[in-house]
C-alpha cells in the first residue's frame, strides 16, 4: 500500500448511453451556458463469473460550447461520453460532469 502523499487521484469516466431528458440551456451568473441531461445506460458485464445485465439512469451537466452541442442532439440518441463525477453542494447525489462526446 502507499502512502497518501503518494496516491494519485483519478475521477474519469467513460460511458455509452442514450439522452433520455434534456433541460433547457440555462446560464451561469458568468454567462457560461450549462445543460441538464438525464442519461441511459444498458450493457453487460461479467461479475462474479457470471454475466449481468446493467442499466443506470445517471443525472448529467455539461457546460460551454460542451453544453451548446449537446442541446442540438436528439432525445434517444446514443453517444460515448468523457468526464468526472462530483456532488453538488450539500448533496449526496452524483451527477456526471460531461466534458466532451462523440458519436457511439
Amino acid at each position: 500500500m502507499t502512502t497518501p502523499s503518494a496516491t494519485v487521484a483519478v475521477n474519469q469516466l467513460v460511458l455509452t448511453a442514450q439522452i433520455v431528458e434534456s433541460s433547457t440551456m440555462r446560464y451561469t451568473p458568468s454567462g457560461v451556458p450549462a445543460l441538464n441531461c438525464l442519461l441511459e445506460h444498458a450493457s453487460e458485464a461479467l461479475e462474479a463469473s457470471q454475466v449481468r445485465q446493467v442499466k443506470a439512469l445517471l443525472k448529467s451537466v455539461s457546460f460551454g460550447s460542451v453544453a451548446e452541442r449537446l442541446a442540438q442532439q436528439e432525445i434517444g440518441s446514443s453517444w460515448l461520453f468523457k468526464g468526472f463525477l462530483a456532488s453538488p453542494r450539500g448533496t449526496k447525489q452524483l451527477v456526471f460532469h460531461v466534458q466532451e462526446f462523440a458519436q457511439n
